[in-house]
């Protein structure tokens, strides 16, 4: 599973790669905005948005871009590890191919909800 993360701390890099890798998801991050974002965002599975440290530019081109192409996007005003690693689980429930157990406690991820 492709997932492209706009925004973000650049200095946590490699700790959000290290989270997808771990959950079995491949991640392009966009820290910032770039010359045709858009388009490089392509045929990603999920788009999450770190809003509070993102600028609206590039917000703004990212929502387009996945609603153009009909991607499913998370908006989260947080921008840490922990913050990336509940909208993966939440991706990982609604993809059984991505079911495995958490390496932390050994159990299966727990899903969110519903009422």
């Amino acid at each position: 599973m492709s997932i492209v993360l706009v925004g973000g701390m650049d200095r946590l890099g490699n700790q959000y790669h290290k989270e997808a890798k771990r959950m079995g998801m491949e991640l392009r991050i966009f820290s910032q905005s770039e010359q045709g974002m858009g388009g490089k965002i392509g045929n990603a599975d999920a788009v999450v948005i770190f809003t509070n440290k993102v600028s609206h530019q590039a917000r703004n081109e990212a929502v387009a871009a996945a609603k153009r192409r009909g991607i499913p996007l998370f908006m989260h005003h947080a921008c840490g590890v922990c913050t990336l690693r509940e909208c993966l689980k939440c991706l990982a429930i609604n993809d059984p191919t991505l079911q495995r157990l958490d390496t932390a406690d050994r159990t299966p991820f727990a899903g969110v909800p519903v009422t």
